[in-house]
């Protein structure tokens, strides 16, 4: 069996690592948990109703669906591992848009375009003080890029931007049929799991969501202390499941982190936006029918 999922596994990377140069299914640099997409449209994108397929036989993927039905049954894998930000869920407000308005009685000046610029450029540098840039709450690191990007380094202003971003004002959920999805899976003996590039503050925004009991385990780099796509984060994710990373599939927005780092971990995985477009869409093509 070990043989076969090594062959299983090559082939999923020939077949379904297509060549692209782009980082996020719409095109932005990956910004979170502070992060919303540079386009009004890709929240949109992320809960966009199911496209007829585009050739996906010629790519391979039905007869690669086949090819694991034809090992593991009708349900194909064990576990989901699921992206937080930009998949799980969004932004609910520009961030640009954010930082003005609760900036503007702490005398922040900045248009939304200036402070936008001045985020990209902030984030793009790097982060000296750690490897990781959410290191336990994300403080020190979201700090600097608060105060670069409004240019305000007024503490309080800084304090209430932060604990804005654990609450339900702050983001929703991308997929509406999300809980329905999970709880689906769960039953039919699928495991679910959050893998998140995030700061310890992702568990207090899943409770404000009322979606923190839909999973059996969360794995948080600033927890983990690695970062996607290393690796160390999604077997990380197995461990805590209690399954083999062949046994997975993890789904996320990223193409390098998402995409890369969980093959590179041995899991199977499918870029949202792109191969999937609806967590009812993963369900189906796991085997479990919502």
């Amino acid at each position: 069996m070990a043989a076969t999922r090594t062959k299983l596994c090559r082939f999923s990377t020939w077949t379904l690592r297509p060549g692209s140069n782009a980082i996020n299914f719409n095109g932005s640099m990956r910004l979170n948990p502070f992060y919303c997409s540079f386009s009004s449209s890709s929240s949109a994108a992320a809960v966009a109703p199911q496209r007829e397929p585009m050739g996906l036989e010629v790519l391979g993927v039905k007869d690669y669906e086949d090819y694991r039905r034809s090992l593991y049954g009708e349900i194909t894998h064990k576990a989901l591992l699921v992206d937080a930000a930009g998949t799980l869920l969004a932004p609910s407000q520009p961030m640009a848009q954010i930082y003005r308005e609760i900036g503007e009685k702490y005398g922040v000046e900045y248009s939304e375009a200036e402070i936008l610029n001045r985020y990209r450029r902030a984030y793009a540098q790097p982060w000296g003080r750690s490897r990781l840039r959410y290191v336990n709450d994300g403080r020190p690191f979201w700090q600097y890029i608060v105060s670069y990007s409004t240019g305000c380094s007024d503490s309080q202003y800084f304090e209430e931007v932060y604990n804005y971003y654990t609450t339900d004002k702050a983001w929703h959920l991308c997929d509406p049929e999300a809980e329905k999805v999970f709880k689906a899976l769960r039953k039919a003996g699928v495991k679910v799991a959050v893998v998140s590039n995030f700061d310890t503050r992702l568990r207090s925004v899943l409770r404000a969501l009322n979606c923190d009991n839909w999973f059996d385990a969360v794995a948080v780099s600033a927890e983990v202390e690695a970062e996607k796509p290393n690796p160390t984060i999604f077997l990380k994710a197995c461990e805590l499941l209690g399954i083999n990373p062949e046994d997975a599939v993890h789904v996320g927005d990223d193409r390098r982190n998402d995409l890369w780092g969980a093959r590179d971990a041995g899991c199977d995985a499918w870029l949202w936006g792109s191969d999937v477009y609806s967590f009812k869409e993963v369900a189906r093509r796991i085997g479990v029918q919502v």
